[in-house]
């Protein structure tokens, strides 16, 4: 099996953990981002699940590009918040993209939430569009917030979860260990099963 897959995102690190998941399951594949193909506008994430947005990339980087499309949306639902930030997660601040602010929003939300009440959990919804093919996963990681953030690894809210069985925060596992367990090592250990049931040839030909 060869061939060619879009994982639809311009973050660097996503990319590269994306990479670091999918790469060893399919070793003759070659994975490319956003930034290894022809620019595109963004579609919007107006989707009311991570699922929903999941889709809407992966839909819209098969368009553009003609290649095989994983995409993911991915957040912090957080038991106190009534499973916000959710889909809003990358934007929860008001800016896209601004973690640092994120992260601080959200503990300021729950400074007078009692440590037992602090659950949370990372979701995970993968998607996968191909010529023939469509499919939705989704991975989830339990766990619980902290009250400062705590490590230099990861992004986004890994500073300050901890996952359930763990004792260090996402930002200080090693990324072969976040990966084995993380909500996005699930929903792409998952993908990758769909990924090895493509026809390559099929697909690379109806992308050239």
């Amino acid at each position: 099996m060869s061939g060619r897959i879009l994982l639809a995102t311009r973050n660097a690190k996503k990319l590269a953990e994306l990479r670091r998941i999918i790469g060893p399951l399919l070793p003759d594949v070659q994975v490319v981002g956003l930034h290894d193909v022809a620019p595109y506008a963004d579609v919007p994430e107006s989707g009311a699940t991570f699922a929903d947005n999941a889709l809407l990339k992966a839909r819209e980087g098969f368009a553009q590009t003609g290649l095989v499309t994983v995409a993911d949306d991915s957040g912090l639902a957080v038991d106190a918040l009534n499973g916000m930030p959710g889909v809003l997660s990358a934007r929860w601040s008001g800016r896209h993209g601004d973690d640092e602010a994120n992260l601080r929003l959200v503990l300021a939300q729950v400074a007078e939430v009692p440590d037992e009440r602090l659950g949370a959990a990372f979701v995970c919804a993968a998607a996968l569009v191909g010529p023939a093919d469509e499919a939705v996963v989704e991975g989830r990681m339990p766990g619980r917030l902290v009250r400062e953030p705590r490590g230099t690894n990861g992004f986004g809210y890994d500073p300050i979860f901890v996952a359930t069985g763990a004792d260090v925060t996402n930002a200080e596992l090693l990324p072969e260990r976040k990966d084995a367990i993380s909500h996005r090592g699930k929903a792409m250990r998952a993908i990758a099963e769909h990924l090895a049931d493509i026809s390559w040839a099929d697909a690379e030909g109806k992308s050239s």
